[in-house]
């Protein structure tokens, strides 16, 4: 026997409906591309998107086409995603970060039929739209004014295209009807072995991952909160802020394309933001600031740091000097993204902050949505017991079945399990550690040493700005762990400073056997230490202990 309720397709553009008949007044504030600071309202943006899904229409877009997005965080962005997805498009956003030869990779390989892309990117835009044949429309997001002077072809400026759209009178009415399960949104992974291959979003999968980052235990929004998405709409749905935000109708500060510390904390004070959320480096730049200037920051309520893990110092220094909650998160483009969430639960309020801190520097417990375990090479799943540590693998609603066009088949099993490349552990009350990427984790003498963990413990220096680990060749353990260390600005210290602060923090067989001290650490274009590079330069390197 079937239940009797309604089918109501769960479907993205009723996000942006809702938003627009409930929350129609609530605020969506942008640092413009062209440099003013923009307003505009949810009820705005839904207008605006319905008229973008109309001119797309006219102009002959259909169900299932591919829509590049080459653009920061901006109104404009947000009701290109909307007007999209509305009218049966798949948003496909490109970051701008990675290599040209990828991005045409990326752009051949959906077979993208039109492209959005903000002026600051016209240049490289004009550069690629040769290599990009299926690419029949160019739209930068701006007026005519500001319409660059490129060789582009089939060129409008944003304003004049979404001008040539209908507005309906009655906002939602016209929407394109489909599957829930239709394909909404695109995002291809960093490709850092090989090439990227492309995550396939659902309207279905979109709408519940913008209800488990809602929920308290996860980002806890409310119609009340001011959030700052620092985290770009390239990166993995801009971590659902784009659909849980509107969905509750919080207000929505877009950064555009200035991320560093002085102009993010600009926008924290100004627009009274209660949170916002960024990958640690952004953290790492707007603390340093705030070291610069004695701001504090007195509107702000919490933090969501992921994308690769937060060391402890940082979240200590966020709660203790500036009483800001850090949230630690951990997730995958192929998980929509979220995963895990560092939130404390009841048991934990009378714990010293010392043990709190112990359970905030995991990755998190995985919101309902996500199941998760741990196994071993054949497969067998291991305890959740916080010691044992094996292969990461997850599966849910959210999570990819498998990419796009078929490629990276071997990631996925029978069963539904996506193996994440994460090396893990799982405690008895759900938080889930991560200890490597099972390429970088070191295997000395049989035994597996954590790189993060020490890169974690080794940022808490007062000198260090950035650590990576990688493995060097050793000739009796096979490899041994080398410290790559970035010092702040005008500070100083020593292989033998930081290898005493290191003492007693580690096990004694997880001591670096050296620490290199180098002038920046390579990132990947998601913001995450490449480590391929760094063992690459030090591919030679030959360690003290080589001759024992």
């Amino acid at each position: 026997m079937l239940g009797q309720m309604q089918d109501w397709p769960l479907l993205v553009h009723r996000i942006i409906d809702h938003a627009s008949l409930y929350h129609h007044d609530r605020e969506v504030v942008s640092r413009s591309v062209e440099g003013p600071i923009h307003r505009t309202t949810y009820g705005e943006i839904g207008r605006r998107a319905h008229r973008l899904s109309n001119a797309l229409q006219k102009r002959g877009f259909k169900l299932g086409d591919r829509i590049g997005t080459m653009a920061w965080n901006t109104w404009r962005h947000l009701e290109a995603w909307y007007g999209i997805a509305g009218m049966g498009g798949i948003y496909h956003t490109l970051n701008p970060r990675l290599f040209p030869d990828q991005l045409v990779y990326i752009a051949n390989h959906a077979e993208d039929r039109a492209l959005f892309f903000d002026i600051t990117f016209a240049p490289l835009v004009e550069k690629l739209a040769p290599q990009m044949p299926t690419v029949r429309l160019y739209v930068a997001m701006t007026d005519r004014a500001h319409l660059p002077d490129v060789k582009i072809p089939n060129l409008v400026a944003y304003e004049d295209f979404i001008a040539e759209g209908d507005e309906h009178p009655f906002p939602g009415r016209e929407w394109t009807e489909f599957d829930e399960n239709t394909a909404c949104g695109l995002c291809y992974t960093s490709g850092t072995t090989g090439n990227p291959k492309g995550v396939l979003y659902s309207h279905r999968s979109n709408v519940l991952h913008g209800f488990m980052a809602a929920q308290p235990d996860a980002m806890c929004l409310r119609n009340a909160d001011t959030v700052l998405p620092v985290v770009p709409m390239f990166h993995a749905n801009a971590w659902a802020l784009a659909f849980a935000a509107p969905m509750v109708g919080s207000k929505l500060v877009m950064p555009g394309p200035k991320l560093d510390g002085a102009s993010i904390y600009e926008l924290l004070e100004t627009e009274k933001v209660s949170l916002t959320a960024a990958v640690p480096t952004v953290w790492l730049s707007l603390l340093q600031d705030l070291e610069k200037t004695g701001n504090m920051l007195p509107h702000l309520n919490r933090v969501l740091i992921g994308g690769s893990a937060c060391p402890r110092s940082m979240i200590e220094t966020f709660e203790k000097k500036y009483e800001v909650t850090v949230v630690h998160a951990w997730g995958m483009t192929e998980m929509s993204p979220l995963g895990t969430l560092g939130t404390l639960k009841a048991k934990m309020d009378d714990l010293p902050y010392d043990k709190k801190l112990d359970y905030k520097t995991k990755q998190g417990h995985p919101p309902f949505g996500v199941e998760m375990k741990i196994t071993d090479d054949e497969n067998g799943e291991l305890p959740r017991d916080g010691k044992a540590f094996g292969r990461l693998k997850v599966r849910g609603p959210c999570v990819a079945k498998g990419y796009f066009r078929g490629d990276g088949v071997s990631s996925f099993d029978e069963a539904g399990w996506f193996d994440t490349g994460d090396v893990a552990t799982i405690d008895p009350d759900g938080y889930m550690t991560i200890t490597d990427r099972a390429k970088d984790v070191i295997k000395s003498g049989g035994e597996w040493i954590s790189t993060i963990e020490i890169e974690n413990l080794a940022v808490g220096h007062p000198a260090v700005a950035e650590a990576a680990v990688i493995g060097v060749r050793h000739p009796k353990w096979d490899e041994r762990p080398l410290l790559v260390i970035v010092l702040k600005q005008g500070q100083s210290a020593s292989r033998e400073d930081i290898l005493k602060y290191l003492d007693g923090k580690i096990a004694k067989w997880w001591m670096p056997d050296d620490v290199a001290f180098v002038s920046e650490i390579p990132h990947t274009a998601t913001g995450k230490i490449q480590k391929i590079t760094l063992r690459e330069t030090f591919a030679g390197y030959r360690l003290p202990t080589a001759a024992e």
